[in-house]
């Protein structure tokens, strides 16, 4: 998803560029770019930038990137350096999508270094130490000895298509299903009632609910896949959640809010939102909560409550495993010869794409419904996997 430059949002990272299945290019043109900035950064200046100054720099950074990288490059930056908050940064994040051969990739990389390093170089900048986190590798520039901004660059490797070898039918023969059950942590009889189908289903437990922390226990003391249903903000704010987040919130909000709630789902492998179709179309929402998953090792999986979510594209840009249900809810209709219907579609759908993301709720008809579909679905060639098996 491009965004267009000089949106004011938060971020970036370095993704080393994985090309001929190594990352080794990637991480000699970072190294070389490093080297570039201490090298020629030599003068230090006693006196320091004005946060108007920053911007400036950062913009400046922004355009030089701009100008090298491929039409279309996702380019955000945020103006954070400010004289009211002492050691705030502004922030700048690339997105480099690695769809192209090797030999053009390697000269997009080279370009937008060589492009970065001038600008760097012409208002005296050094570096700090990169830090790597997995395959993203983040550095802060300073300005005399102080931080003014921070860097992050990433390589968007393009998905490989999920649709696998296809059987003398047509169908595909290696089909996937996750199945995730939302809205568990009020009703335990409810939750054991999901245990006891025995099928191989993903929990997603919603916070501060009276019995969230014993189901979401339960679910893993039995081997089931825990999510936390991330309470989010919705259009019509209908049954509003007590506490959930939404758009305005920094990221010191938005890490204390997701901290809190994982407090209370224990176990928890990843998150999807619980409502969220104003809160996951809101781009610089979105922003403040991919880092705080990626920073704690969760994946997401985007409920896609509103056509206009933003999740999935900003948890890609900025390296959160992530995938989205790409088939019809289960029991909108909470009807038992409805939902068998929609688990159809979705079986068929994992058999046509390749793998399905279906997300329905406890609901004694919805439990009904998966007793008489289920048997069917390895007769059918789909195998029911864990939510986090169809992350990417």
């Amino acid at each position: 998803m491009a965004r267009r430059l000089g949106s004011v949002q938060p971020g970036l990272h370095c993704f080393p560029v994985k090309i001929g299945g190594s990352t080794s290019f990637a991480l000699l043109g970072v190294c070389f770019f490093l080297a570039l900035l201490s090298n020629a950064c030599k003068k230090k200046e006693e006196n320091g930038l004005t946060p108007a100054q920053i911007h400036q720099i950062t913009r400046d950074l922004a355009a030089a990137a701009s100008s090298a990288v491929p039409v279309g490059t996702p380019i955000k930056l945020r103006q954070g350096a400010s004289n009211q908050q002492p050691g705030t940064t502004d922030y700048l994040r690339i997105v480099l999508k690695n769809d192209s051969s090797a030999d053009a990739h390697r000269a997009a990389v080279a370009k937008l270094i060589q492009s970065l390093n001038t600008v760097a170089t012409r208002n005296h900048l050094t570096q700090d130490p990169p830090t790597k986190t997995g395959d993203l590798l983040h550095f802060k520039l300073r300005h005399a000895g102080v931080p003014a901004l921070e860097i992050e660059i990433m390589a968007r490797a393009t998905p490989a298509s999920s649709a696998g070898a296809r059987n003398s039918g047509g169908k595909t023969a290696d089909a996937r299903l996750a199945i995730i059950i939302d809205d568990l942590g009020s009703d335990p009889a409810a939750a054991e009632a999901i245990f006891a189908l025995g099928y191989r289903l993903t929990i997603s437990v919603l916070p501060n609910h009276e019995h969230s922390v014993d189901i979401a226990k339960e679910a893993h003391r039995r081997g089931f896949q825990v999510m936390l249903h991330l309470p989010m903000q919705s259009v019509a704010n209908e049954t509003p959640e007590a506490q959930e987040l939404h758009p305005g919130m920094s990221t010191p909000e938005v890490a204390a809010l997701v901290d809190q709630f994982l407090q209370n789902v224990p176990d928890a492998a990843g998150v999807n939102n619980h409502q969220g179709s104003q809160a996951t179309a809101d781009a610089a929402l979105m922003d403040e909560l991919m880092p705080v998953l990626r920073d704690r090792h969760l994946f997401y999986i985007d409920s896609r409550t509103t056509a206009a979510t933003v999740a999935y594209d900003t948890a890609q840009d900025f390296g959160v495993r992530s995938a989205f249900r790409n088939v019809p809810f289960l029991d909108d209709v909470a009807e038992v010869a409805a939902i068998r219907k929609q688990l159809e579609l979705a079986l068929r759908g994992a058999r046509e794409k390749g793998e399905a993301v279906a997300i329905g709720h406890p609901h004694p008809t919805t439990r009904q419904a998966l007793r008489d579909v289920l048997p069917q679905a390895q007769v059918q060639g789909v195998q029911l996997v864990l939510a986090s098996e169809l992350v990417h």
